[in-house]
């Protein structure tokens, strides 16, 4: 029997409304008591609520979406969401109807009791799943049809996680690529027979697409399952959209969150919240300190401003404290090395503690900048990484950032060895592209925080 990921999903969802309805009873009985529940019957107007809630603010957060491919970190902190919404619901609910004895004990017992039940529950299907198709049991056996990159991405795709349910059986293809290789595509018909498939992935080349009819006619014929992989998947982003204009299907290759107005705004908050908090309980007192050690290391300015590049490409001046002797007259700019001597005492300091970005809590202010972003290259190494970038102008869809996806991860300023420097600058602005695809406020929040501890400990990987 085959059990395919909506009757799982479904029965994810009844499973987690029993356990609710469970979790609400237990709770009010260790709470008070069966009897002053029951007293209190409007209590169960609350449990109805609650189920009604449920079903849909885990249907809106996708909370069902993706359980093959997520870990269970990341399922967690997903239910620990969904169970404080239930307990604002309830603190809510008894705030209206004036309710004196479901108070404070039942409250932590709904929220501890909902958050441990739906985590075990979500561990016991993982494992069970994972049981299930090691025994060969719903599991689809599927072959591929083009043993190309994008045919052999998919196969280690489905091999890599088992839980899928699909069972890899070879490729079919006209030339001999692979070890798995079954046969080439006239004898379809008699593979799809001998090794009782399934479900065929084609995943063929364009110019090889003439054979895609007959394919398609020959699995019909069989009653096999078909899936297209079109060969233009390769321009595509992992977050790419599917949606319909007219009656045409239209898919977008690359889906950013932050084109809705409502992220954008939400995005705009946290930058205006956070930057007066730094300015007003930080940088007024750290200012004149720095300012002070600055003019005692060297002369020159307290800042430094550099012409950087910013969202949709325009030029924008980026604060800094200086960190470099002063210059007398202008020269060619030069990118700062590991013990570069122009770099003064305290300067080491401010850059190896990330203290010297401080002043671009004013270009967030501005609007110019974002706390958190991909960081704005200086306009010289702009040009240099558009060679080894040519689509680099993705990262400019949205607002440079103080600190970023890259650099709590590592990559932070360049090093002498020019391949070396290449490849690490190319990892860079992948890092950058995944934020830009994956943003949430969530992640905001946690690049902040992991900013905050790698300036607490040193460890910024800063030149």
């Amino acid at each position: 029997m085959i059990v395919n990921k909506r009757t799982i999903n479904i029965a994810r969802l009844l499973s987690d409304l029993i356990l609710l309805n469970v979790v609400f009873i237990l709770a009010a009985v260790l709470a008070q008591s069966w009897d002053i529940l029951l007293q209190r019957n409007y209590m169960f107007i609350l449990l109805a609520l609650l189920n009604f809630v449920w079903y849909f603010y885990t249907n809106l957060s996708g909370f069902y979406n993706d359980f093959f491919t997520r870990r269970f970190s990341t399922h967690f902190f997903n239910i620990v969401k969904s169970s404080v919404v239930q307990v604002l619901i309830t603190i809510a609910f008894i705030f209206f109807v004036k309710e004196d004895l479901f108070t404070r004990n039942f409250i932590v017992y709904l929220g501890v009791f909902l958050t441990v039940a739906i985590s075990i529950r979500t561990i016991i299907f993982k494992k069970s799943l994972k049981h299930l198709h090691k025994k060969g049991i719903s599991v689809r056996n599927l072959i591929i049809v083009g043993a190309g990159e994008t045919g052999n991405s998919f196969k280690e795709t489905i091999c890599d996680v088992p839980e899928f349910g699909y069972k890899f059986i070879g490729f079919v293809d006209d030339v001999n690529t692979d070890e798995k290789y079954l046969g080439n595509i006239s004898e379809l018909d008699k593979l799809l027979k001998t090794y009782q498939v399934d479900d065929v992935v084609i995943a063929l080349a364009e110019e090889e697409s003439s054979q895609l009819d007959e394919i398609i006619r020959v699995c019909n014929i069989n009653a096999v399952k078909v899936h297209l992989i079109p060969d233009y998947f390769r321009f595509l982003s992992n977050r790419f959209t599917v949606n319909s204009i007219g009656s045409f299907p239209v898919i977008t290759a690359r889906d950013e969150p932050l084109e809705e107005a409502s992220r954008r705004f939400i995005k705009r908050a946290l930058d205006v919240f956070f930057s007066l908090f730094v300015i007003v309980f930080v940088f007024s007192w750290l200012f004149p300190i720095i300012a002070i050690l600055i003019k005692l290391s060297s002369k020159g300015p307290v800042f430094y401003l550099q012409e950087r590049v910013g969202v949709k490409d325009q030029r924008f001046k980026c604060y800094k404290f200086r960190t470099m002797k002063a210059e007398n007259k202008k020269v060619e700019f030069q990118p700062v090395t590991e013990d570069d001597p122009r770099v003064t005492g305290i300067g080491k300091f401010l850059r190896r503690t990330n203290v010297d970005e401080l002043p671009q809590f004013f270009n967030v202010l501005k609007g110019e900048m974002s706390v958190v972003g991909p960081r704005p290259h200086p306009i010289p190494f702009h040009n240099k990484y558009s060679e080894y970038f040519e689509a680099i102008k993705l990262r400019h869809n949205v607002k440079p950032g103080i600190t970023g996806w890259a650099q709590v991860h590592g990559f932070r300023g360049d090093i002498p060895d020019e391949q070396e420097n290449r490849k690490r600058t190319l990892q860079r602005i992948k890092y950058d592209l995944w934020y830009i695809e994956n943003w949430s406020f969530k992640l905001d929040i946690q690049i902040i925080m992991m900013t905050i501890w790698q300036m607490i400990t040193g460890k910024t990987n800063a030149v």
